[in-house]
């Protein structure tokens, strides 16, 4: 019941002001309470139970945000999921986690989910409409037995990210790794009831739950949500609402930092930049126009922050590591540890780590225990190269895998290779990310045609469309005679 439990106590000091904002509609704290507890009646109704998983196909909306805090005041955990997942990659993730309801909008002529006509793997035992909504709830059997689990190890929440293979691996978030997440982000960013946090960055990532619903609520602070990501808008409510914190990419602030004739900003937003700030002239020139500049950090879906460059001085590093994290860099080949400086594998251990599946390792030997695991004394192996000099500035410097970050999410170039190569005219592919200085990083491929009949590259990229998620399908395709 931790988000749940946040949102009784900011109740008591703040029932009346505003706490969630979207569009032309808010709630007040109060009124946001109401509609968590006649959600959670309804939930329950349908036989949701302590320990569920109930996965949420939406976006940036206020739903999204009411049924979470209803499935914690059951105390069973929501399962934010990408709206645009294809049936395969639903189907991949609930022979891995029993779900015991998925809400969605409707999907009109999108791809069936699971459970539908003709198929029986994860046919559901009940569909029905949430009262007063459009969304549909699919109610799943489970006879998975419950783990018993101390109160400060109960699954808050479970947050989908890709393994180095591509497919979805669902990352359980226990309510001491949320709890140690609010803590450090609070501290580290100074929030508090007085804030209000602008969110373009979808919520059913990991970076837009935890400085979204983790932090926001854990403090009081309003949230705004946004499911478009026009750079005008967004610039709009963060003078006019005096935003206080904007997670966002590298890719939104570019944009920002192109916009025609703008004045500085009046306040000093934080401006939380994934997985690096803009640098070079592209800072320059965002920092002349609007008086502040992005702060690069580092997050993934397993550990929560890792790194906030909260002062605005780490260039091009990633960040300070937050305190209480222990990082190590070690030999790619060896396992052994590495001084400052030196290229390497990134390990840390914190109480925000997820309590992953332990696999077996020593220290030395380390490279035994698999990326995006953990071995038998806690330590995690993220899959990130970096370098980290001796005041704890990280610099990323690539992948141990062939494993990129689109839009803040993870894509296993060998598994759109793969699907390129399952095209029937199409005998080889090559995929790589590319950093375009219009649109930003983008997945693009080269690929060899089996005999010399000419092939649409647009009937190649309609081909992964059907098969992928949206932000993995090859934005170009480039024919050649080999690789």
């Amino acid at each position: 019941m931790l988000l749940y439990g946040w949102l009784k106590e900011t109740v008591k000091s703040k029932g009346s002001t505003k706490a969630l904002i979207y569009r032309d509609t808010y709630f007040s704290w109060r009124g946001l309470a109401h509609r968590v507890d006649k959600r959670a009646r309804e939930f329950s109704s349908m036989g949701v139970r302590p320990g569920d998983f109930v996965g949420l196909m939406l976006g940036n909306v206020p739903d999204f945000v009411i049924l979470s805090l209803a499935l914690s005041k059951l105390d069973a955990a929501p399962l934010p999921l990408d709206p645009t997942a294809s049936t395969r990659e639903l189907e991949m993730l609930m022979s891995t986690i029993p779900l015991r309801g998925l809400i969605t909008r409707p999907r009109g002529g999108d791809a069936p989910l699971p459970g539908g006509e003709g198929e029986r793997k994860h046919a559901p035992e009940s569909r029905r409409r949430l009262q007063g909504t459009l969304l549909s709830c699919s109610i799943y059997p489970t006879d998975e037995p419950k783990v018993p689990r101390k109160k400060a190890d109960h699954i808050a929440a479970v947050l989908v990210t890709t393994d180095s293979a591509g497919d979805p691996k669902p990352v359980e978030r226990t309510q001491s790794n949320l709890d140690a997440t609010a803590t450090q982000l609070r501290e580290i960013l100074k929030l508090d009831g007085e804030d209000r946090a602008l969110l373009t960055v979808p919520l059913f990532q990991a970076f837009g739950f935890d400085l979204g619903m983790v932090a926001c609520f854990s403090c009081g602070a309003a949230l705004y949500l946004e499911d478009e990501i026009a750079p005008s808008r967004i610039l709009k409510l963060v003078r006019e609402q005096q935003i206080t914190v904007l997670p966002g990419n590298q890719s939104m602030f570019a944009e920002l930092a192109h916009l025609p004739a703008s004045r500085p900003l009046t306040h000093k937003p934080q401006l939380l930049s994934l997985g690096g700030g803009l640098v070079g002239t592209a800072m320059e020139n965002f920092k002349k126009k609007y008086g502040v500049r992005p702060l690069s950090c580092f997050h993934t879906t397993e550990t929560g922050a890792i790194a906030i460059d909260s002062k605005g001085q780490a260039g091009e590093t990633v960040g300070k590591v937050l305190p209480g994290l222990e990082v190590r860099v070690v030999s790619e080949k060896t396992g052994k540890a590495l001084p400052s400086g030196r290229k390497g594998a990134l390990w840390l251990r914190g109480p925000t780590v997820s309590p992953l599946n332990l696999a077996p390792a020593t220290a030395a030997n380390a490279t035994r225990v698999g990326i995006g695991n953990l071995d038998q004394d806690g330590w995690y192996r993220t899959g990130d190269l970096v370098t980290i000099d001796r005041a704890k500035r990280i610099t990323l410097k690539g992948r141990e895998d062939d494993v990129v970050r689109v839009e803040g999410k993870q894509v296993a170039l060998g598994e759109v290779e793969g699907c390129i190569e399952s095209y029937p005219k199409v005998s080889a592919a090559q995929v790589e990310l590319i950093d375009d200085p219009l649109g930003g990083p983008m997945v693009v491929a080269r690929v060899v045609l089996k005999g010399k009949r000419p092939v649409d590259a647009e009937a190649i990229i309609d081909h992964c469309a059907r098969k992928l998620a949206p932000y993995k399908v090859p934005r170009r395709i480039e024919f050649c005679e080999s690789l």
